[in-house]
């Protein structure tokens, strides 16, 4: 019989109670939790050394720090591990921002367990997400370039992209990021659209985006 590595997770959340939770409910033959963490300096120093499979990523750390932007630093010194956001915050704009520092998927704390373990072993084999995926979806629907033909405005399909990727209020490097352009390209699109849709800033265009309904596109 072969035996079959287990998959490694790191967990990050600002709780213990919910750290002690979640180890207790992923306690599996088939996985195995290598460590905790309630802040990003301690835990990407851990992981450093512990190099995990999966790490579940909470967006808010001990001291209100931004769990998603330690996304990026935690791929650069974990090359092989996939990071999942785990958290309380429903919300587009961290789903995207998630998104756009390249987190494999984003789940609720709502969510079963019998999901979130789908999620680790579908995460651990490089597997697609999940159908119902919040991220597979928005990322789905941000990647839409078609105008619809009720928004009256000369924009580009890129320049339409990227209008709705303001809205959800990403900066220029997070909007870069998520289309695979550079941040001087995203800067050319941003001040197009504002000389197009003749507004003054970023917070106005995704003021007319949100009337226009490009939250629900």
């Amino acid at each position: 019989m072969t035996n079959v590595r287990p998959i490694r997770v790191f967990l990050f959340d600002d709780h213990e109670v919910v750290l002690q939770g979640i180890s207790a409910i992923l306690h599996d033959g088939h996985i195995t939790i290598v460590g905790t963490a309630q802040s990003g300096e301690q835990g990407l120093e851990d992981c450093r050394t512990l190099q995990p499979d999966i790490v579940l990523l909470d967006v808010r750390l001990q001291g209100g720090e931004d769990g998603i932007s330690l996304i990026k630093p935690l791929q650069d010194i974990c090359l092989r591990c996939r990071v999942i956001v785990f958290t309380a915050f429903d919300s587009p704009t961290a789903i995207a921002r998630a998104a756009a520092a390249g987190a494999t998927d984003f789940i609720l704390k709502t969510t079963s367990k019998d999901t979130l373990l789908a999620t680790i072993e579908g995460a651990a084999t490089n597997a697609t997400p999940r159908p119902d995926s919040q991220l597979k979806k928005l990322t789905a629907r941000l990647s839409k370039r078609t105008l619809p033909s009720h928004i009256n405005a000369p924009l580009t399909p890129r320049e339409f992209q990227v209008l709705k990727i303001i809205s959800l209020g990403l900066s220029n490097q997070e909007i870069a990021n998520s289309l695979g352009i550079s941040i001087e390209t995203v800067k050319e699109h941003v001040q197009n659209i504002l000389r197009k849709l003749q507004v003054k800033d970023r917070t106005q265009a995704a003021v007319w985006a949100v009337r226009q309904g490009f939250d629900n596109l």
